[in-house]
């Protein structure tokens, strides 16, 4: 019987491999542009042709794309089953609102209780330089701003949970997530007191990640989102009984 020899695997699907770690990791993000050939060259220790040949695998595979002229880029569109027609009605519907804080329970919280198992110092620094870019947008009064650094607040945390698929669940879900946070915060934002309490969750959940205390990171991010719940309903039932009394004016 001959011999069956293993074909050594080649040097261009090597560093295929090593670059779709790196997108599953979150060290190249969707729409980020990738470094030059050279410097991706010399990052893995190979030449240019081999650099060359597995940057047009990547291509194939759809992960990546090459601009003419313009350099070579992660998709944009790698969570699209997450950001389909559909997701844009439950992004409209206003009960879907509730439902999707429901979800954010159970998806923050885990991130927030691996965070604080896992996290890294360089973890730590980003999520305490998210948080203070919540602060700045609520000095500006703008609420965009504000909606976006607080979204970046959550995805900093899912990263220092150092699990890929709870960051690419979230980062799919960034976009409806911030048009959340944006209407929570437009409905809240006349609540006396209400950017000092939710600042004094965020700032518990950060110290309970930093710390290294993952059910406590947990219950800060359940007792946040609970919060939000709570005044969001409170809310709704305040505008109905102005509207009912409105009613009754105009029936008299």
């Amino acid at each position: 019987m001959a011999d069956l020899k293993i074909k050594p695997a080649k040097l261009s699907d090597r560093i295929v491999e090593q670059l779709e770690n790196m997108l599953l990791e979150g060290s190249f993000t969707p729409g980020q542009k990738l470094p030059p050939e050279r410097d991706l060259a010399e990052m893995f220790a190979v030449s240019r042709p081999s650099l060359r040949e597995a940057i047009q695998k990547l291509e194939a595979k759809g992960l990546i794309t090459r601009r003419q002229g313009g350099g070579t880029y992660v998709c944009d569109n790698l969570a699209v089953g997450l950001t389909d027609p559909l997701f844009e009605l439950i992004a409209r519907h206003p009960e879907s609102q509730f439902d999707l804080l429901e979800f954010r329970h159970a998806l923050e919280g885990i991130c927030a209780y691996y965070a604080a198992l896992r996290g890294t110092e360089a973890d730590f620094a980003q999520i305490t330089a998210q948080y203070n870019a919540i602060c700045q947008a609520q000095q500006l009064n703008d609420l965009e701003a504000q909606a976006k650094a607080v979204g970046g607040f959550y995805l900093t945390v899912a990263e220092a949970s150092h699990n890929v698929v709870l960051l690419h669940l979230v980062r799919g879900l960034m976009p409806l997530v911030e048009q959340n946070i944006q209407l929570n915060l437009e409905t809240l934002q006349q609540k006396e007191g209400i950017v000092s309490q939710l600042n004094s969750h965020r700032q518990r959940l950060m110290q309970a990640v930093i710390n290294g205390e993952p059910e406590q990171a947990r219950q800060a991010s359940n007792g946040h989102l609970a919060y939000i719940e709570e005044a969001l309903l409170e809310v709704g039932k305040e505008r109905s009984r102005i509207e009912r009394a409105l009613r009754r004016t105009q029936q008299g």
